[in-house]
């Protein structure tokens, strides 16, 4: 399935739900559940509590993020919230502040 892409100028206030991969570059503030994978580029400014398979952060993310899959937090990336997921991975340079809940049923 092809990717939905919130562009750098757009600003979204609301929920996001949908059943594909979202790219988020510009801001988005409310709530975000995707079955697919979310890619918050590093143009992006995210305040929502967000769910989804997977969750790349290469920009700025505050809220809870849970994953079924993974959790990715690149070196430019910085997070603000609880993280839950089987899997995570922060980088070298990322900043994060929250917990973390790895113990999700498979």
């Amino acid at each position: 399935m092809a990717n939905t892409v919130i562009g750098s100028s757009i600003t979204v206030d609301g929920e996001i739900t949908g059943v594909e991969s979202l790219v988020i570059q510009g801001q988005v503030k409310g709530r975000i559940g995707v079955t697919e994978n979310l890619y918050v580029e590093n143009s992006a400014t995210v305040e929502a509590d967000i769910e989804a398979a997977s969750v790349e952060v290469g920009g700025e993310v505050t809220g809870n993020v849970t994953a079924t899959a993974r959790v990715e937090i690149k070196a430019e990336g910085r997070m603000v919230g609880d993280v839950r997921s089987p899997r995570i991975l922060i980088a070298d340079g990322a900043l994060f502040k929250g917990s973390i809940d790895m113990d999700v049923e498979r």
